[in-house]
């Protein structure tokens, strides 16, 4: 596992590559029939011919070691994959744990109705095509945890299925991967073993969840790019030919797959780009490639892996636009022109522009997500008791207001203006007041604190007054029109305006915290003296006057263009992920993942069956990968130290080679990984699993790099011996994998660790009651 991928190496004359990448029989063997011309051999200092000739022939058997693709493997891997993958898969027949979301999801994209989720489509298309396919209408909703699927009918094992299948041939690839990158056969289907007995991968392969999707489109972009690191290095394939570029296009297709799919797989595309970018740089130090060749290989990298990846991506965002036709929940998320270009939202159809006094008005909050100026018949809890102002994100008939000139004040005695059936437009800088239409109280503020954001700064929103009271100078509110002269008209949905207290010196403004349960969750409006500009930015979105009519002119919002759609959809997408930060009672930080030191409960089923579905890998698996995992930090820890003294044992040919693919796959590990302990939001185990995947190919190049001295017969016996000890391992905790039965005495048998929080007290319960 070794160091070599910074030296400089010797390309085939018309290849144009200087690539360490791993080679099969052919592109090995060459090398090593010339030790000096070999940069694995640049030093031999301290050995003796004795051990020069024994490293050639270890390095020499290792490369014959090496071999083909083999199809009945391949066949055998995904017939016993099937068996293990699709066993009882219509068991539970009810919704079980993240199901509730994306089976959700599938519906809606059935009956067009728009949703906003933290993923990208793919996965989520893909779930509804197969649930249509099957007969799925859109109609159950997938609402709770244990909902029944039975009832009304719904394809649950079909769109099963579909993850299922994908979890199915994750082990040959994980095969045709490792031997791609110079595993010996044993090595390779020890690899594919211990995928397809894992627990935890069987587990969410089985259910209506992204993970499965995500984790067989990362594999197949590192196996299409392990391809591609062949073909790149055989004297047989020219660069730019078509077996050159299918790998290379295969390698951007399934990274734009996977990104479409989960975020992470960005992961995978840092991975492969600071793969490629070394691949570069390692032909800028190879004097023979021309340089108009070497920038035909950076473009032809840029083209494959920067651009193939967005097209495929921005493909299922369009898709995903065009499909999510009609009105639904999500559109509170988004702004008002990108609502207006949804059918039924009620922001298709012009209103009219120009407000005047007694307008009828809805007017939206700018800075968040909240929705509309509101109030209701509640009373604030604490304050004031004075009725509640908040932002609803729903048309109601609660979140209209007149908009009034203010009132003459003479010798403390207010009185209303009257109109006298003039049309006079407001203008910036008016002093206004705001009268909701449904009980005739104010916007009004005063030097009391809001209810939860309780600083000296932030003032408390009330709606005060009542029909017969005019009310007073504290519902005078001084209009500003954002970036307009004084005097200027207010117009509808064009324009965003402040409104500043006259008497308190501060400004409506509103913000993504919740009011509490008495106010039911709705966001807070107040008075803040220091608000940030967005969020003290409100507009008009209908505007009605008795006096309106056909000849008074309308406007409508733009309709935004499809990367205007796009870049919003990604912003409020990260914005919710950010915001995912509750606990939950299942979650855990990163640290606790690679150990397995809790899983989650994903079913449990009633007392008479005694089941239950858990997230648990196969322990021996797990523990045996983060062993892996240490014997390579401290191998390549002890290759520098070692190097540094002069002895460079590491480097001879071979086992330059699989020690480079190790740096692959350590890094698509880390990649995976390590960016999860920046993460502040909710985390779960199951977000491990695409790393967890790399641990597993990483381990079996410990096992390669052990082995592969070894006569053919006993490394199959080796791998035979691990083999079997997973399978047993996944068959002793196969029960929380398939929701079968279990008795107390067997639960609690399965603890090996006092943090894996299984539920056996329910069996025993139901135990009891036999």
């Amino acid at each position: 596992m070794g160091r070599d991928f910074r030296q400089r190496s010797k390309a085939a004359p018309h290849s144009g590559e200087g690539s360490d990448s791993p080679s099969r029989n052919e592109i090995t063997q060459p090398l090593l029939d010339d030790p000096q011309g070999d940069p694995g051999y640049e030093d031999w200092h301290g050995i003796s011919d004795s051990g020069k000739e024994k490293a050639v022939r270890s390095s020499r058997r290792l490369a014959a070691l090496g071999g083909p693709i083999s199809r009945p493997i391949v066949i055998t891997l995904i017939l016993v994959a099937m068996m293990i993958r699709l066993f009882r898969l219509s068991h539970p027949s009810s919704v079980v744990f993240d199901e509730v979301h994306f089976g959700g999801f599938a519906g809606q994209y059935i009956n067009g109705t728009f949703f906003m989720d933290v993923h990208p489509p793919l996965g989520k298309l893909l779930f509804a095509a197969t649930g249509y396919l099957a007969g799925y209408n859109g109609m159950f909703n997938f609402s709770k945890i244990g909902a029944d699927y039975i009832a009304p009918r719904v394809p649950y094992v079909a769109m099963r299925m579909l993850p299922a299948v994908m979890g199915c041939l994750l082990s040959p690839v994980a095969y045709m991967t490792s031997r791609n990158l110079g595993f010996t056969q044993a090595a390779a289907v020890l690899v594919a073993i211990a995928i397809m007995f894992d627990n935890a991968l069987a587990t969410q392969s089985r259910l209506i969840l992204l993970d499965s999707i995500l984790i067989l489109f990362t594999a197949m972009a590192m196996l299409s790019w392990s391809e591609f690191m062949v073909v790149s290095r055989s004297p047989k394939i020219a660069p730019f030919t078509l077996r050159w570029w299918l790998p290379l296009i295969a390698t951007g297709i399934n990274l734009g797959l996977a990104v479409s799919v989960k975020m992470v797989g960005l992961f995978i595309i840092a991975t492969i780009g600071t793969s490629t970018v070394w691949q570069l740089w390692t032909m800028l130090g190879n004097l023979s490639i021309p340089p108009r060749t070497l920038v035909r290989h950076v473009m032809a990298r840029a083209f494959a892996l920067v651009a193939v990846p967005m097209m495929v991506y921005a493909l299922f965002f369009a898709v995903h636009f065009r499909v999510l036709w009609r009105n639904g929940a999500g559109n509170t998320f988004m702004s008002p022109e990108f609502q207006a270009s949804i059918a039924g939202s009620g922001l298709s159809g012009p209103t009219y522009e120009p407000v005047v006094y007694g307008s009828k008005l809805f007017i939206r909050h700018h800075g968040t997500n909240g929705g509309f100026l509101h109030s209701h018949e509640h009373a604030y809890q604490t304050g004031s008791l004075q009725q509640q102002v908040t932002c609803y994100p729903f048309v109601d008939s609660n979140s209209y207001f007149f908009i009034k000139p203010a009132l003459e004040i003479n010798n403390g005695t207010s009185r209303e203006v009257p109109l006298n059936d003039e049309i006079r437009p407001v203008r910036n800088g008016d002093i206004v007041r705001l009268e909701h239409t449904v009980t005739f109280r104010r916007l009004h503020s005063h030097d009391m604190r809001a209810p939860v954001t309780d600083t000296e700064d932030m003032k408390e929103v009330s709606a005060y007054g009542s029909a017969n009271f005019p009310g007073d100078s504290n519902d005078h509110w001084r209009l500003e029109i954002v970036g307009e002269p004084p005097k200027t008209e207010l117009k509808a949905i064009t324009q965003r305006f402040h409104l500043h207290h006259v008497n308190q010196g501060c400004s409506l403004f509103s913000h993504s915290i919740k009011l509490p349960e008495w106010a039911f969750g709705q966001q807070e409006v107040a008075c803040a003296k220091n608000g940030r500009k967005d969020l003290i930015s409100w507009l008009i979105e209908q505007n009605d006057h008795s006096s309106f009519n056909e000849t008074t002119p309308k406007v409508q919002y733009r309709q935004p263009s499809f990367w205007e759609k796009f870049i919003e959809i990604h912003k409020v997408m990260f914005k919710i992920n950010n915001d995912l930060k509750s606990s939950h009672p299942f979650d855990s930080r990163p640290v606790a993942w690679p150990l397995l030191n809790r899983g989650i409960s994903f079913w449990a089923a009633d007392e008479p069956h005694r089941g239950q579905i858990y997230l648990l890998g196969n322990p021996i698996l797990w523990w045996l990968a983060v062993l892996g995992i240490v014997v390579y930090v401290v191998y390549e820890a002890a290759c520098i130290l070692l190097t540094q003294r002069g002895f460079f044992f590491h480097r001879f040919g071979p086992v330059r080679d699989i020690a480079n693919q190790t740096v692959l796959l350590f890094s698509a590990w880390a990649f995976h990984y390590l960016p999860f302990f920046v993460m502040s939001r909710q985390l779960f185990l199951h977000h491990y699993l695409p790393a967890f995947y790399f641990s597993v190919l990483l381990l079996g190049t410990v096992f390669h790099a052990v082995t592969f001295r070894w006569a053919p017969k006993m490394q199959w016996a080796s791998m035979t011996v691990i083999a079997v000890l997973l399978a047993w391992s996944y068959f002793h905790f196969s029960a929380f994998t398939y929701g079968l039965e279990q008795n107390p005495g067997t639960c609690n048998s399965l603890k090996w660790r006092s943090k894996w929080d299984f539920d056996c007290a329910k069996a025993e319960r139901a135990a009891h009651s036999l």
